[in-house]
């Protein structure tokens, strides 16, 4: 299934194709690949390798799937954000994101999440969720400016959810 990038005002989100996906996972960039210093990140490998666990078990996901961040005008990749598979049994889709050390704090992730979200919406979920440690506040921060706010501390977890 051919999925379009989704694009900000800064940042293009590129749907990953299972090559792509796998290249992250190996941390083998191909000729061409403009990846910023520090990425992929462990999380990225991770993401990716849920992403191609859930192709091979399941099928294309279409929208829920993995998207590299990249810049718009230069299109660097800076991180990764995507969901961790398709909705659940009562349509909601869990998200998950990180960017690269050199480009936080400049409101990258609000801006990709926002993105994000509006995907999944677009897409019927009835919801979106994600977490973070305790001690992150930074990422607390990025959800709440998608919209997602905190409905549980559970475990050294903040949880978040935005209903549509």
């Amino acid at each position: 299934m051919e999925v379009p990038p989704a694009v900000t005002a800064r940042l293009l989100l590129h749907p990953l194709s299972v090559r792509e996906a796998e290249r992250i996972v190996a941390r083998a960039p191909r000729d061409g690949d403009l990846w910023a210093e520090g990425y992929p990140q462990d999380g990225d490998v991770r993401g990716c390798g849920g992403f191609l666990r859930g192709v091979f078990g399941r099928g294309d996901p279409g929208v829920f799937r993995a998207y590299e961040v990249r810049l718009l005008e230069s299109g660097l990749a800076v991180g990764g954000i995507g969901f961790h598979g398709p909705p659940d049994e009562v349509g909601v889709v869990t998200v998950g994101y990180g960017l690269v050390p050199g480009v936080r704090g400049r409101g990258y992730a609000s801006e990709a999440l926002r993105a994000l979200v509006e995907t999944a919406r677009v897409a019927g979920v009835t919801g979106v969720k994600g977490d973070a440690d305790l001690d992150n506040p930074a990422s607390h921060r990025v959800m709440e400016a998608a919209g997602m706010r905190c409905v549980a501390e559970i475990d050294g977890l903040r949880h978040f959810y935005l209903g549509f």
